[in-house]
């Protein structure tokens, strides 16, 4: 058990953070270890994301080399025990996707992907065979994980999912297709959903080895966002597996939302770590720029959009932290997750379309990272539920009314 640092400890750490970082003083509130994650990543982010995210987002690379330094961070799966898994807190892991995702958003999504939906779903589901096979390689980033849940005609309903999974003998044969799938063209293990005939809890989960016949993936492109990540379309016809490769503890639609919520929660520090990018870099750009004879920082208007950002940035962090610490006391309602993603994002893209306007013309290219956060931002608001969705598991959580039906 860790404990915040006493203030001699906090004031002796560090200088000052530069005018407008971390504004009320939230790292007060973290002991030395999560201040360890959070640093460590930080500085990665500095040193190997931040100089190259511009040619991999232009040329829409995902930089598939950096997947072992992911894992030599202990990235991948660090919320999880065992296996080789880091073991980390939830505000450990929570506090990485926001420095990750102050790098690039895709580059955040791989972690999720990996960690949070793929190798949460065998942690939690998974027969300790499956476990023992896959988490230590996917941990050491030796194997790379897709989660396909999302069809063409299944996206916030995915009680309509059309793939299906027939019984033939002691085998399983599957058909259907997945969109919008991150990794499935890299991946070597796909974890998917689909209905099958049995009675009461007809959805079950599998993992299908991508080199299995009849699985076929593909990128989707060109896109606007997202570009230094990967997104595909998966076909299976016919791919036969054995008994083995169900998910036994699965069992109906609890099994992909218990894997969605913990990518949810991801996203609710990840997203303050690109409006965080947004406002510091637009802070920075209003004290260098100059018009009508002084930086432009000096102007009421300007100084009200820094204001704001700073407002919205500050409060969901806290709000990030705060549902971090119910996660890690076992406390925290899928309700409540629901009301960090859809407050954290929303604001996220209003600050970063706000700090784009203190670049002018300039803020169009990708010299700046507003527009680029702000492209990428607009999945993320996509992913893991809508705006619609998470308000409408909000209202019934208010109300007790039942409203997508």
């Amino acid at each position: 058990m860790t404990t915040p640092r006493t203030e001699a400890g906090r004031n002796g750490r560090e200088a000052p953070a530069p005018p407008g970082q971390d504004f009320l003083n939230m790292q007060a509130h973290l002991s030395e270890e999560e201040l360890a994650v959070r640093d460590k990543v930080r500085s990665f982010v500095r040193e190997r994301i931040k100089p190259n995210i511009n040619g991999w987002f232009d040329k829409a690379i995902f930089p598939k080399e950096i997947v072992p330094e992911f894992a030599d961070l202990g990235l991948l799966g660090m919320h999880l025990t065992g296996y080789g898994c880091a073991g980390r807190s939830a505000v450990e892991y929570g506090l990485a996707c926001m420095e990750l995702e102050a790098g690039d958003s895709g580059l955040r999504t791989f972690v999720s992907v990996q960690g949070s939906l793929a190798m949460s779903a065998i942690h939690k589901f998974g027969s300790e065979e499956q476990k023992q096979e896959w988490l230590p390689r996917m941990a050491k980033g030796e194997a790379i994980g897709c989660f396909g849940l999302t069809e063409p005609t299944a996206g916030s309903d995915p009680a309509s999912m059309k793939t299906f999974a027939r019984r033939e003998g002691s085998d399983w044969v599957l058909n259907g297709q997945k969109r919008w799938i991150g990794l499935a063209t890299i991946a070597d293990i796909a974890v998917v959903w689909a209905r099958t005939d049995e009675e009461n809890n007809p959805v079950r989960g599998f993992l299908v080895p991508t080199d299995a016949e009849g699985f076929s993936a593909r990128d989707i492109t060109p896109k606007l966002s997202m570009r230094a990540s990967i997104q595909c379309d998966v076909t299976f016809d016919d791919v036969r597996l054995p008994e083995s490769a169900m998910l036994p503890q699965a069992r109906g639609l609890g099994g992909p939302f218990a894997c969605l919520n913990e990518a949810r929660y991801g996203i609710i520090w990840g997203a303050m770590g690109a409006a965080r990018d947004c406002f510091e870099s637009a802070r920075d750009y209003a004290l260098s720029r100059e018009q009508f004879g002084k930086p432009i920082g000096s102007f009421q208007l300007v100084q009200q959009k820094l204001v704001n950002m700073l407002i919205e940035i500050e409060k969901g962090t806290l709000l990030a932290l705060h549902i971090g610490r119910m996660k890690d006391e076992g406390t925290l309602r899928p309700e409540q997750i629901s009301l960090g993603k859809l407050n954290n994002v929303r604001e996220a893209i209003e600050i970063a379309r706000e700090a784009r306007t203190v670049f002018g013309g300039n803020g169009v290219t990708l010299e700046y990272p507003p527009m680029r956060h702000m492209a990428n931002l607009e999945s993320v608001r996509t992913y893991e539920g809508t705006d619609e969705v998470h308000t409408l598991i909000l209202g019934n959580a208010i109300t007790g009314i039942q409203s997508f039906r």
